[in-house]
């Protein structure tokens, strides 16, 4: 399979809940819709839709900063995903914020400025995903200062 593709199996299990088959030797994700529908033995699709959102902009913004040889770590991300109705009744992602926190104070770090103008762009999930559905984005450093 070509670099430009990306493949995964579902296999259902039982009602809602379906393994996640990425290949490649990597571990079997158990996905499930929270009760009512499902039992909740795995994260459902927007949690899985946050999280991939939330990795993919602390790996962009973790490459940013490595490429100016800096060390930010150790990050964390928070995203939260708010659902509610669309106009037509349906449940929908209306916004998703995305708060990043460096390890270190933003002091310590060389051509930030540079890299949190840029490093969002780089986001092929985040900016994939942003064309439907707004992402808020909010960068804290170890002391609690809000950079972006």
């Amino acid at each position: 399979m070509s670099e430009n593709m990306v493949q995964i199996t579902l296999r259902q299990q039982k009602d809602y809940l379906f393994d996640v088959d990425f290949g490649g030797g990597i571990p079997v994700l158990a996905a499930d819709e929270p009760a009512p529908l499902g039992s909740g033995q795995g994260p459902s699709p927007v949690q899985l839709l946050a999280a991939a959102v939330g990795n993919c902009l602390s790996d962009s913004l973790l490459f940013a900063l490595r490429k100016f040889k800096q060390a930010p770590e150790p990050m964390e991300c928070t995203v939260t995903a708010e659902v509610g109705r669309n106009d037509d009744n349906r449940l929908r992602v209306l916004k998703m914020t995305a708060v990043l926190r460096l390890g270190v104070a933003a002091a310590s770090l060389q051509h930030l400025d540079r890299v949190l103008d840029q490093f969002e762009a780089y986001c092929t999930v985040t900016q994939s995903v942003g064309q439907g559905i707004a992402i808020e984005l909010q960068v804290i450093d170890a002391e609690g200062v809000r950079l972006k």
